[in-house]
């Protein structure tokens, strides 16, 4: 409000100077109210809105520091100028002790100062009073944000629960073969899917997805790729349709429901189908990355991805793999989160650590992921981290 529009009282025992002291503030614009003595000017205190009081010291029966000392029990937002006549500067620093604004000196030639005065006093609680409202919508704001914080982080933590419940039971054994698993989330929700399940004929399908980007919509279009995988497992186990068992028909139908949603968001997948009873293993890689690392009769390479990421481009072919796995001994199928926790200055570098890590038979990938989340490695990486192992066992 102008200041102007502010009330003010003033209280002093000598009506002259009262009058005076009135007269001039109304000439200038002010709304003010007057009191003879301390007992009428606390009666009009609790009365009135008012924004600002002058008072004098010395009065008979309650003076200047009593009532002030009794406004100040009420509240300090009303600015108090005390009036002081010469000689008594140990009352003007009781007063200003006391909580009083300012303080002006008998006789007060010039009211031109006292107007200046209860100017600055007002401006002084006005900004008080503004700050202090920012202060209290500040901290409301802060405490909604709070709620906020607090409602996302159980809506996380119970898609998170729903992801894990989701993963596959681990490990899953068929035909002399083994296929592990070990996942590290960046944040409650998951960007990266993992799966594998027996199908019919001595066969199992696994893969491994993952999406761009973190958080609920990276974890939403997971959840889309393991509905319509699922999907495929039902037609082949109602006899309905065997398109689970061909990855390269997998990644088109993938990519034509991750462009239907729209959401810009597009994933790299490994997609495998182990056939146990004759040792071939029929794949697709929609430019997953890094390559999985194939170990065969003590030598390692990397299978490198031949396709696009799905998601990105409508009419896309993509290109599958038959492999024979005489001598196999393990295929190891990460997340680009594992390379986070590589040394290695440039990307090739961690490439071929990679693939030593792959030649090492002293331990697998899960294993080395297993000991860097022991160390704490894992908590400050950025990504998702998933390996998936399908090892020879027997």
């Amino acid at each position: 409000m102008p200041i102007t529009d502010a009330k003010l009282l003033v209280v002093d025992d000598d009506q002259a100077v009262r009058d005076s002291i009135v007269a001039y503030l109304e000439d200038s614009g002010y709304s003010v109210l007057e009191a003879e003595t301390g007992e009428a000017a606390l009666a009009l205190f609790e009365q009135e809105a008012l924004d600002l009081v002058i008072c004098d010291i010395r009065m008979p029966v309650m003076d200047g520091l009593t009532l002030l000392r009794r406004i100040m029990e009420v509240t300090d937002e009303v600015p108090v100028i005390v009036v002081s006549g010469a000689g008594v500067m140990s009352d003007v620093v009781d007063a200003l002790r006391l909580g009083a604004s300012d303080y002006l000196m008998k006789p007060i030639v010039d009211l031109g100062v006292l107007e200046h005065s209860v100017e600055r006093a007002l401006e002084r609680s006005l900004l008080v009073r503004e700050n202090y409202r920012y202060r209290v919508e500040l901290e409301a704001r802060n405490q909604e944000l709070q709620n906020h914080v607090d409602r996302l982080k159980l809506d996380l933590q119970a898609g998170r629960a729903v992801q894990q419940r989701l993963l596959p039971e681990q490990p899953l054994e068929r035909g002399g073969y083994r296929i592990n698993h070990r996942m590290v989330p960046s944040s409650y929700l998951s960007g990266d899917l993992v799966d594998y399940f027996p199908v019919p004929n001595d066969q199992v399908v696994f893969y491994v997805a993952d999406v761009s980007g973190h958080g609920a919509s990276s974890a939403l279009i997971t959840l889309l790729i393991k509905n319509q995988i699922d999907r495929l497992r039902d037609e082949i186990d109602n006899g309905t349709s065997n398109v689970v068992l061909n990855p390269p028909d997998v990644l088109t139908l993938i990519n034509q429901e991750l462009l239907k949603t729209q959401t810009g968001k597009h994933a790299t997948v490994f997609y495998g189908v182990l056939d146990t009873a004759s040792a071939q293993l029929r794949y697709a890689s929609a430019a997953h990355f890094p390559a999985p690392v194939l170990s065969i009769a003590q030598s390692v390479r990397a299978l490198e991805p031949e396709n696009l990421a799905v998601g990105l481009f409508e009419d896309v072919d993509f290109n599958g793999r038959e492999l024979s796995l005489e001598a196999f001994e393990r295929l190891s199928v990460m997340s680009d989160g594992l390379l986070e926790l590589l040394d290695d200055r440039s990307l090739q570098e961690k490439e071929a650590h990679l693939l030593e890590l792959g030649a090492d038979p002293s331990h697998t990938m899960l294993q080395f992921l297993a000991q860097m989340t022991e160390r704490g490695n894992t908590q400050a990486v950025p990504d998702d981290i998933t390996v998936l192992t399908v090892e020879k066992i027997a």
